[in-house]
Parts: structure tokens; sequence; C-alpha cells
């Protein structure tokens, strides 16, 4: 149980069916900020992800609109229509129907791409659509909310310890590729504690396709190990 006078946070940018440390960052926290007021980048994971083949891994992509627009957030983003739905789940289907759990999970993700997503206009509320229906199949019920309901202030790192205030937040979650551009010092100068996540020496599973491969969507976990899937990620008490 979470102290009273406790709260952790974490804030990341929205990924497109992110791989499984995204979603223990959220399980490790009490409230997750979508960061979706900052600029979009390019050949990055807000509108992709890969899945594995017999050829090796792919890339799923969403289409957006890009030309013209260098400076759009990501929450300013379109996706350009929808045939990218049932072309992303005919890949899907076709790479994971021999999953030994692929049948338990077909028809929730079946009825997201062909009847769901295709209702979107914008890439963050997709991405949130598939985030929000994974973190049910995991339980976790971590608070979601969006920079945007917050007021920004600041540049870069004053940001976020400006996003934890204003969430009275006691304890900062970041990937460890936050090393390359936080400025710990913001942290040091409150009374917000900075933690690292910590990615390395996840369990491997039974994948399809060897040889065995991490960096792949958190739908690769859900289809080979189904019910069985926490054993394989960090932010669950193993019973």
């Amino acid at each position: 149980m979470v102290e009273k006078d406790k709260k952790k946070v974490a804030i990341l940018q929205s990924n497109y069916i992110p791989w499984k440390g995204y979603f223990d960052i959220i399980n490790s926290v009490d409230e997750f900020i979508i960061y979706d007021d900052v600029q979009y980048t390019r050949r990055d994971w807000r509108n992709r992800n890969k899945i594995k083949t017999p050829s090796g891994t792919i890339w799923l992509n969403i289409p957006v609109q890009v030309s013209g627009k260098f400076f759009q957030s990501i929450k300013e983003t379109k996706v350009v229509g929808c045939k990218w739905t049932k072309k992303h789940w005919e890949s899907i289907k076709r790479n994971y129907s021999k999953a030994k759990y692929f049948k338990d999970y077909k028809g929730i993700f079946e009825g997201i791409y062909l009847k769901e997503a295709v209702q979107y206009k914008y890439l963050s509320d997709i991405n949130y659509l598939f985030i929000k229906t994974i973190n049910g199949l995991l339980d976790i019920n971590t608070k979601i909310s969006w920079s945007s309901d917050y007021v920004l202030e600041g540049d870069k790192t004053e940001k976020l310890v400006n996003l934890c205030k204003q969430a009275n937040s006691t304890e900062y979650f970041s990937g460890p590729a936050g090393k390359n551009y936080i400025e710990e010092e913001f942290f040091n100068n409150t009374k917000i504690q900075l933690t690292w996540m910590n990615y390395s020496n996840y369990p491997e599973y039974q994948q399809l396709f060897p040889p065995f491969e991490h960096s792949v969507t958190i739908l690769d976990l859900i289809f080979n190990c189904g019910p069985t899937l926490i054993k394989y990620m960090k932010s669950f008490k193993q019973v």
C-alpha cells in the first residue's frame, strides 16, 4: 500500500503499442502523465513499434501528417487515413496466429484495430486507446493523465520538475534514456526523489522465431505468455 504522503509519478511521451518496459514504469507509479505537448519526433516510437516475424523483426508504422509540420506537438499530429489499421492487424495475425495465447486475445485486438482505432484522427488518441486496453489486460490501475491537464513552465528538466510539483509528486521515475537529457540538479534542489528504472536482465520467455528479442511490442509477450506474462515483467509481485 502506498503511503499517503508519498506519490510516485512518471512522465513519458505516448508510444504505439509499447514494449513491456513502458508498462512496467506505468505500474511502478501512482500517476502516469502522457507528455503530449512536446514536439513530435520522426522515426521514433511515437507512431511505430516492432513485431517478430520468421524473417526477423519488422516495423509497424502508423502514417502521420508531417509535411511542412516541423514543430507540431504530439497531440497535434494527425494520422493519414485508416487503411493502416487493417494492414497492421493482418501483419499481427499472420505472424502471431500460432502463438500459444493468440486466440485468447484475438477478439480484443481485432476489435481495436478494425472498429475502434479507425474512429480516431489523432495519434495521441490512438496510442492512448492501446495503452488503456493493455493496462486493463495487465490489471494496472495507475491514474493516467495528460501534460495538457497541467501548466507547462520552464525548459526541459524544469518542465518535468514543475509537472511533478503540480501533481504533488514526491518521487519521479524515469527510463534510463533520461540520463541523456535530465539535469539532475533541478531535482536535487527540490524534495522530489529522482529514480531511474532498470530495464536490464529481463527474463526470456518462449518466443516465436528465434533468436530472442526484448525490444518488441508487448503484444509479443501477451500472445506468447497470456496470463503468465507478469512472470516476465519487473513491476509485479511474483506469487
